[in-house]
């Protein structure tokens, strides 16, 4: 694949882009199909596949990818003769086509979705939302500019279950919440992902496409495909590709949309021998508006934490300890010194009743209703809001700010620092140098966004 500047590529679909304009503003009627093409059909991209071949009112027309296997498992899956494509810039030419899906490696979102929004394509774009957080501030202010719906893939925010959590949360069902803890939990001892030699691609996969902005290197059968988030080129790792699910969920049930400070800890500790570059060990702490602390643990184990439930997520309130699981949760209510301060609200002594039984908790436990996929209903959003002009459950704003904290712990770990953080400006206002890594140098031809 020729690579293009983002100059050349606005020039060459400058006549597309102008058809796209007077198109793409138009209400689609209820029962009308959106015409969808694929940037990206590899593990979570066959996925997603699947979550918009189940709606009725969704038509794929085109595929793209740069590895071929994939390309041609997809037209089959699909079973119709519709259009195949190595470079994505090609599929959006199409005037015939109202959205796109990118399921692409992180570093390959920015790019993508900015070139899909100039050629007037609504986008849904798999989490997390960028690679590094300049790039996301570019991609949300491109799909403001031209006025595109976005989806970002933290399909927990079109969850019924989840939303329900947060509401109980914000409800103040256990009271002020003063820690939340999320955990990624997985025993990678002693191999990890292997130590394979570099080596030439396989027939079929175009590892000079497949790298795009990133800097050149020699194919190594772990940096490519799934594996790739083990190293920060593609990647932020574990923090960024499962924490992004999990701070997403908690920014939404706190009601904050950034945390004030960061700090890190961790490292490859536990002597696994591969090739990786992202921790096998891993510490976060984040503290938000109200004094309120959230962890992230990545510890290499299988067992879960001491004295609570093997959770996702742990919100710990004055009266309460919610546990929040991938398709349920409950609450644990926790003993309310009533000889020293009397219970007067319903609430309350629905709490100390509870308590005192000690079999239920205040509010039974509950589970995702239905066959639990949230992806989806994720799809069903966002093709109603294509319809409708609406804004998604997981509009693109959030999905920035949900990826950027994420991406400020890798900060905080690079730089083993205490970062301050100025969520409106989007800048660290105590270390000069972690600024420095809100962007990186893409590779030329590349440009970085602007």
């Amino acid at each position: 694949m020729k690579s293009w500047t983002r100059r050349q590529f606005t020039q060459t679909m400058a006549a597309v882009t102008t058809t796209a304009a007077l198109s793409s503003f138009r209400v689609l009627g209820a029962n009308e199909r959106v015409r969808i093409g694929c940037i990206g059909l590899g593990n979570r991209g066959d996925q997603v596949l699947t979550g918009f071949l189940k709606q009725p009112d969704a038509e794929i027309v085109a595929l793209a990818d740069i590895n071929q296997p994939y390309l041609d498992f997809a037209a089959r899956k699909i079973g119709t003769n519709l259009r195949r494509f190595t470079d994505y810039r090609r599929l959006l030419e199409l005037k015939d086509m109202d959205a796109v899906v990118i399921a692409t490696p992180d570093h390959w979102h920015a790019l993508q979705t900015i070139h899909a929004c100039e050629a007037g394509k609504d986008v849904y774009v798999e989490k997390p939302f960028s690679l590094c957080i300049a790039e996301g501030r570019a991609m949300v202010e491109a799909v403001h500019r031209h006025q595109r719906v976005c989806q970002v893939g933290t399909q927990r925010r079109s969850s019924a279950m989840h939303r329900e959590v947060a509401d109980v949360i914000r409800g103040g069902g256990i009271g002020k919440v003063t820690v939340v803890r999320c955990f990624h939990i997985q025993n990678e001892w002693p191999v990890g992902i292997g130590n394979p030699a570099d080596s030439e691609p396989p027939a079929g996969f175009d590892w000079e496409a497949w790298l795009g902005p990133a800097r050149k290197v020699k194919y190594n059968p772990n940096r490519g495909l799934y594996r790739f988030r083990w190293f920060y080129d593609y990647s932020g790792g574990q923090v960024t590709n499962m924490g992004v699910h999990y701070l997403d969920c908690i920014h939404w049930a706190l009601g904050h949309h950034a945390p004030l400070a960061v700090a890190a800890l961790g490292g490859r500790i536990a002597g696994i021998e591969d090739n990786r570059e992202i921790p096998d060990t891993l510490e976060v702490t984040w503290q938000y508006p109200g004094g309120t602390l959230v962890t992230f643990s990545q510890w290499n184990a299988t067992a879960a934490p001491a004295a609570t439930k093997p959770c996702e997520i742990e919100y710990r309130g004055t009266k309460g300890t919610l546990y929040q699981f991938n398709r349920s949760w409950e609450v644990v209510p926790d003993a309310l010194t009533s000889h020293a301060f009397p219970v007067r609200t319903p609430v309350d002594r629905q709490v100390e009743r509870g308590w005192r039984a000690g079999e239920k908790p205040a509010i039974p436990a509950r589970k995702e209703s239905g066959d639990g996929d949230a992806t989806t209903e994720h799809v069903r959003n966002f093709l109603d809001c294509v319809k409708s002009r609406a804004q998604c459950n997981a509009e693109v704003e959030t999905g920035h700010r949900s990826t950027t904290t994420t991406l400020l712990a890798n900060l905080a770990l690079k730089t083993r620092s205490l970062l301050q953080w100025d969520a409106a400006a989007e800048k660290v206002t105590n270390h000069p140098a972690a600024n420095r890594l809100l962007r990186y140098r893409y590779r030329a031809p590349y440009q970085f966004p602007t």
